[in-house]
């Protein structure tokens, strides 16, 4: 490979990463935490009561404690409540 192809192979792969990296942002906006809607063992992260601190560790179906990402606005619908 000479200089100009390894110039453009690092270009393209920059723009790709940006890409990526706006989508995943732009992903990030259409979801909200829903509280009490988490089925036990799915939850997304941490307790806000602290009785566990990482995903996937609820104990119970929709402990009021627990979260899940859900799509912005889908929350209530659901039966769960936005903090």
């Amino acid at each position: 490979m000479d200089k100009k192809q390894a110039l453009m192979l690092g270009a393209v792969s920059t723009l790709l990463s940006l890409g990526l990296s706006v989508g995943t942002a732009h992903a990030d906006d259409m979801k909200e935490k829903c509280f009490g809607v988490a089925k036990a063992g799915k939850n997304d992260c941490a307790s806000v009561n602290g009785s566990h601190s990482c995903a996937g560790q609820a104990t119970k179906d929709n402990d009021a404690g627990d979260w899940k990402y859900v799509a912005k606005g889908t929350c209530q619908k659901m039966g769960g409540m936005v903090k």
